[in-house]
């Protein structure tokens, strides 16, 4: 699990993902809860303050939704995959939310917002 320490906010937990394997599972958990997949570079200061955003401003927990951290400089074949099967720009920093193995929303840079999850998940 990937946690973005920060004694000054709350801290999701994120599940990995580095597979295609992982991706067919989390594409395959959308359809009993919604997933959001998060694009992050990390050497991108905006990458970092929209995972901040994510991780310290809602109420978003793991019970709501799936939650999958894309390491963007790792695993950047992963994120084609993704562009890919969703037909949705790469972008970085990029969140993506799933349901029902189709794409509900997604956003990029600042108009990334962890309340507009808690919307869809209501």
């Amino acid at each position: 699990m990937f946690s973005w320490n920060k004694k000054s906010m709350a801290t999701l937990n994120w599940s990995h993902l580095e597979s295609e394997e992982q991706l067919q599972a989390a594409i395959e958990e959308s359809h009993d809860r919604p997933v959001v997949l998060f694009k992050h570079s990390t050497r991108c200061s905006i990458s970092f303050m929209a995972l901040d955003r994510m991780n310290g401003e809602s109420a978003l927990n793991e019970k709501d939704a799936g939650l999958y951290y894309l390491d963007l400089l790792k695993f950047r074949n992963l994120s084609n995959k993704i562009e890919e099967l969703f037909e949705v720009r790469h972008e970085s920093p990029q969140m993506i939310v799933l349901r029902n193995g189709v794409v509900v929303h997604h956003s990029s840079h600042g108009a990334i917002r962890p309340t507009t999850v808690l919307d869809l998940v209501a």
